[in-house]
């Protein structure tokens, strides 16, 4: 399998560089389990589906943490039938999920009552895309009804799912879409976009 992320940073300030280099230095505590590329346009995380979006959070809030309104983007996958397997990716839990949706559901839920809280109040947007195998709305639904009780919520929007809370639950929520939906077998992108200290909330 393989799965990673492209991730674009972009804090809203003069000095840019600095903070985007800076904020790279908080993946130091993933690259063992990692492999990270950056270019002009964006930064290659490629790794365990459960490791991608911990690593995503802790760059995120390197730099939000500051108070500069910053936003996130990030394509993220996994099980790409263009790309070719890779050791690195080997999920952390292991074979196939063998539950139910609504297991799943529960399951999710738990994992992000569990999430550390950081005390970082954020807002995400994201849509999650089952590709390639059929019955892919029974996967979407129930991602859906996970969502609704993932206490980080916010609403339905054309096109995507908004969340808000502390940085910690909701990059869990992100998490768990990512790993618990979608068909094993089968490819899964998400589109994530992530902000904080907005001036839009003020």
């Amino acid at each position: 399998m393989f799965s990673g992320a492209q991730v674009s940073l972009y804090p809203m300030s003069d000095d840019f560089v600095g903070i985007i280099l800076n904020a790279i230095e908080a993946l130091d505590p993933w690259r063992d389990q990692l492999r990270l590329e950056t270019d002009s346009l964006s930064t290659l995380i490629v790794g365990p589906p459960e490791v991608l979006f911990p690593a995503m959070r802790d760059l995120f809030c390197a730099t939000a943490r500051s108070g500069i309104h910053t936003t996130m983007h990030a394509t993220v996958s996994r099980g790409c039938p263009g790309e070719p397997d890779d050791p690195i990716c080997t999920p952390v839990a292991g074979g196939p999920r063998g539950m139910s949706l609504a297991d799943l559901v529960a399951a999710g839920r738990d994992r992000v009552a569990a999430a550390p809280i950081l005390e970082l109040d954020i807002a995400a947007q994201f849509s999650l895309y089952p590709l390639g195998i059929g019955h892919h709305m029974d996967e979407i639904y129930g991602c859906i009804e996970f969502l609704k009780n993932s206490g980080t919520y916010d609403r339905s929007k054309n096109f995507c799912t908004a969340l808000r809370g502390d940085a910690g639950p909701v990059f869990e929520t992100l998490g768990q879409a990512f790993t618990g939906f979608g068909f094993d077998t089968g490819h899964l992108a998400m589109d994530v976009t992530v902000s904080a200290n907005s001036p839009s909330d003020r």
